[in-house]
């Protein structure tokens, strides 16, 4: 009896973790695959933030890196369309006594108006780096810096490469 009902909550937690993090987002963006903590602190750092420059993370996931601009003084903000995980990146700033200086909003980047930020932060595929290009060259001022991990832009040059981080600024 005991044996089943494990079973059951087992059963469970999978079709909620599978819904929420896989097939929910799937056709709307990526697939959640986060960035690795070291990167994502290096990704504020290379981000070049300073207090109260306002920076945007997109596709922020379990808001790893919009935490990490936010310890470097900036007002961060992440955009990011699956709902579970931006329970879990509220949950996360609460905890990390960030709230009011970072902010998970619940959609999709791609209706955002990205002109008031000096930083940009993206982790997402490769075919959708392609479309993203042409949101951020025409939303962005000239002088922002956007720091993009493993994935490029097939255009934007190229102002340093860290690692797998990829460093553009606009207008350069």
């Amino acid at each position: 009896m005991i044996l089943h009902l494990l079973a059951s909550i087992l059963i469970i937690i999978t079709v909620f973790y599978l819904a929420f993090f896989v097939f929910i987002p799937i056709g709307r963006g990526a697939v959640f695959s986060p960035s690795l903590e070291s990167h994502a602190k290096r990704m504020a750092e290379l981000a070049a933030v300073s207090w109260g420059d306002r920076a945007v993370d997109l596709g922020s996931g379990d808001g790893r890196v919009v935490i990490a601009l936010a310890r470097r003084g900036a007002e961060s903000h992440g955009y990011e369309i699956n709902p579970a995980l931006v329970l879990l990146a509220r949950w996360k700033i609460r905890r990390a006594g960030l709230a009011g200086r970072a902010h998970i909003h619940w959609g999709s980047f791609w209706r955002a108006d990205l002109s008031s930020f000096q930083a940009v932060t993206v982790f997402q595929a490769s075919f959708i780096m392609r479309r993203l290009e042409k949101k951020v060259l025409g939303e962005l001022a000239e002088g922002v810096r956007v720091v993009s991990d493993y994935w490029g832009f097939p255009h934007l040059p190229l102002e340093a490469l860290d690692g797998t981080l990829h460093i553009y600024r606009m207008g350069a």
